[in-house]
């Protein structure tokens, strides 16, 4: 599992254990398994008693592109042939436990694959899912509740039915014993019964067009093995799934392997076809030089590039020049989210605006960008840049209609100003910027004493500690070192084992921090896990600690959004406010995915929005042969 659309030189540690938790990236939108009605062409009779009728996928707006005869997706090719072994990297020191949904361990790279879920997302469209584990789906009129009727041949890896009670199970489980998260995300559904062994109702607390994709992205869990097994126990007990993958071997420090399931009961559903193609096994590396020196030596096989000099001096190795490797940009048509160095609000040093705008003022962006980056990014001014979903110029009256009321709980400048990224010459010398941000810093009580920036009240000095848990990242984080020291700051950089890391976020024990949002093209209740109030808590995904009212509210109405048209302009509002809070030091995006891979492959010649579709490929036996490379 792995960041999708965001190619920053920097990622979060803390995200990509989000990733590998929730089941196919439930919080990025673009791998959610989603769900739709066909209420909206439904007969004029009223939805208080129409009858809901069972249909084969679902679209939070707009119609299905696939009809219910469809036979495959468009970007696969359903005659791939099946074998071969696919090895891939992770980055850290091991990892302990192989149950991905528990607020403590360090799962499994790869995990997620050995479960199925209601429904399977579409790949080429924003917010549509097709036939999985349930045959079809039947949404009520007024959105208060849906029912899945599940396929009778879906069975676990064991060859045990999956039944109504496994789904009931999973969703109370998650709720009452997985991370905290759970608990948010699945705040608006009230419950799942068992309406009979392959039928099961969910019930909703609202009308909520993203309910049902919700409960249809759930990775749904044994109910007999964990009558059996500890749910709450964050050991390497290998779980029982009903997806394509089962674990095969693992050696903790060095890797797992994933083999594909036997005589697998999905294999040939329309929305499976073509997917999931070869075994895959994870090594594990301790930093991204020495897996970046691994892939050079043909240890693993696809590399998605996150390091901008890498990618412009790193790959003269003699595999590419002799074309045994592949290395290619390709261009996606998906949002692109937000990299920053994130502020910890609960730490008295950020809590003024006035402090963290200073600190923007600081990073030289341009600089950096020529000098480190070979200018291959663009200034990040939205979390959800490169879409209509980011918010530009000043606020529409569409906008205004809901940021009006919360005048006084917002930053003025939501008002006042646009949102521009903060620029500079390239040249190094911000002399402009930084007097822009010491006049803010003395405006917010802090001032040059000695030469260093003191608190005018306390006397204490400015001073924090900067936490990353990879040396890859020390490069960027020494270019803010250097800015800060012109204003008097010390930043220390703090470089952790992934274990070490990933505790401290959980118990949001940093400063400031290096961190990586997607874009959802269809935003919902994954806002709630990032910015809720409730959120704010132990193993929560709040990390900048933000506890703002007008914030929770603008989430409700990104989620109660009645039309894409209303939820373009709820998530610019609630877009511009999260920017005009300055919750960290905006970072930098780019409208391209780049990656490299040892020739021996081969994919379907349409690729879905995020231009590689890597689900999709399969080896190519007498490619593999010729490059020395066995299975």
């Amino acid at each position: 599992m792995g960041l999708k659309n965001c190619h920053p030189d920097f990622i979060s540690g803390s995200f990509e254990k989000m990733l590998k938790r929730v089941q196919y990236d439930a919080f990025e939108k673009t791998l959610t398994l989603l769900l739709t009605s066909l209420f909206l062409s439904a007969p004029l009779i009223s939805q208080e008693t129409a009858a809901p009728l069972p249909t084969h996928g679902f679209a939070i707006y707009g119609d299905l592109k696939y009809p219910s005869d469809f036979k495959h997706f468009d970007y696969v090719n359903p005659n791939a042939p099946k074998g071969g072994l696919v090895t891939l990297s992770a980055v850290g020191s091991s990892f302990d436990t192989f149950n991905a949904f528990l607020p403590k361990g360090v799962p499994a790279a790869g995990i997620t694959g050995i479960h199925c879920s209601l429904l399977q997302g579409s790949e080429d469209e924003p917010a549509s899912s097709y036939a999985y584990l349930a045959q079809s789906i039947e949404v009520s009129p007024d959105r208060t509740f849906a029912i899945y009727r599940l396929n009778p041949k879906a069975i676990f890896s064991d060859g045990s039915p999956v039944s109504a009670d496994d789904v009931v199970f999973t969703l109370d489980i998650l709720k009452t014993k997985g991370s905290p998260q759970f608990s948010l995300y699945y705040k608006d559904v009230v419950k799942a019964e068992s309406i009979d062994p392959q039928t099961v109702k969910f019930t909703f607390s609202k009308n909520n067009r993203e309910l049902p994709q919700i409960v249809g992205g759930l990775p749904i869990l044994s109910k007999a093995f964990y009558t059996k097994q500890d749910f709450t126990k964050a050991d390497l007990t290998i779980p029982l799934g009903c997806g394509p993958y089962v674990v095969k071997s693992f050696q903790p420090g060095r890797e797992v392997v994933y083999a594909l399931t036997p005589n697998w009961w999905a294999k040939d559903l329309p929305s499976q076809a073509g997917l999931n193609n070869f075994d895959v096994k994870f090594t594990y590396y301790r930093d991204e030089t020495v897996q970046f020196q691994a892939f050079q030596s043909g240890d693993f096989d696809f590399r998605s590039e996150n390091i901008a000099k890498n990618w412009a001096t790193g790959y003269d190795f003699p595999a590419l020049k002799e074309g045994k490797v592949i290395k290619k940009e390709v261009t996606h048509k998906l949002p692109n989210g937000m990299q920053l160095f994130l502020f910890n609000l609960r730490n008295p040093l950020f809590q003024d605006i006035k402090v963290r705008k200073a600190l923007s003022y600081s990073w030289d962006f341009d600089w950096v960008n020529k000098n480190l980056f070979f200018n291959s990014y663009k200034s990040s001014y939205s979390f959800f840049n490169n879409s209509e979903l980011a918010s530009t110029g000043m606020p529409s009256e569409e906008e205004l209609t809901i940021l009006t009321p919360l005048k006084g709980q917002i930053p003025d400048s939501v008002f006042k100003e646009e949102y521009k990224p903060i620029s500079t010459d390239g040249s190094g010398r911000n002399r402009k910027n930084i007097e822009i941000a010491n006049q803010l810093l003395e405006e917010a009580g802090w001032v040059i004493k000695n030469g260093a920036r003191v608190n005018t009240r306390t006397g204490k000095p400015f001073q924090f500690t900067f936490l990353i848990h990879d040396p890859a990242f020390e490069r960027v984080s020494l270019a803010l070192k250097r800015n800060l020291q012109q204003l008097g700051i010390t930043m220390d950089i703090r470089t952790v084992t992934t274990p070490q890391y990933v505790e401290q976020l959980d118990n949001f024990d940093f400063d400031m921090t290096l961190m990586a949002y997607p874009a959802p093209e269809s935003p919902g209740n994954e806002q709630r896990t990032y910015w809720s109030s409730k959120s704010d808590v132990p193993s929560g995904f709040n990390y900048p600690g933000i506890k703002s009212p007008a914030v929770d509210s603008l989430i409700e109405t990104v989620i109660n959004a009645s039309s894409r048209k209303d939820l373009v302009t709820a998530t610019k509002a609630l877009d511009r406010v999260l920017i005009h809070n300055y919750l960290g030091i905006y970072g930098y995006y780019s409208g391209i995915n780049r990656i490299a891979y040892w020739d021996k492959f081969d994919h379907p010649q349409i690729a879905p929005k995020d231009g590689i579709g890597f689900s999709t490929w399969w080896v190519v036996p007498e490619k593999e042969k010729h490059l020395g490379k066995k299975s």
